[in-house]
């Protein structure tokens, strides 16, 4: 009884896990960190590209709303031929835009 807590020497069960602990700090560090933080971005772009379709979509019905109300008195077809052109313009600006892929070695 004359041992004290202190002065205790690790035995081969101590130092298997110590090992086992080092090794373990490794793998998440190199591995399930990365693996971790790749999800974290697919998920919350994933929600912010949903919330993103829904706002626009919110956004639209709205201005189609306000523009038939407000600006045309009621003839629904002119907000649908200005919202039509805004979305041609748009497609258009889009499509001189694109890249054309490579053609692959056949």
């Amino acid at each position: 009884m004359s041992e004290s807590a202190g002065e205790h020497e690790p035995d081969v069960v101590d130092i298997a896990f110590s090992y086992l602990d080092r090794a373990m700090d490794a793998l998440h560090d190199r591995v399930l960190r990365p693996v971790m933080l790749a999800g974290r971005f697919v998920a919350y772009g994933f929600i912010l590209v949903l919330l993103a379709v829904v706002v626009l979509g919110a956004l639209v019905i709205g201005v189609v709303r306000f523009a038939t109300v407000y600006l045309f008195a009621q003839h629904i077809w002119i907000t649908y031929l200005v919202v039509g052109a805004i979305s041609l313009a748009i497609g258009l600006v889009i499509w001189r835009k694109r890249r054309p892929v490579p053609l692959r070695k056949q």
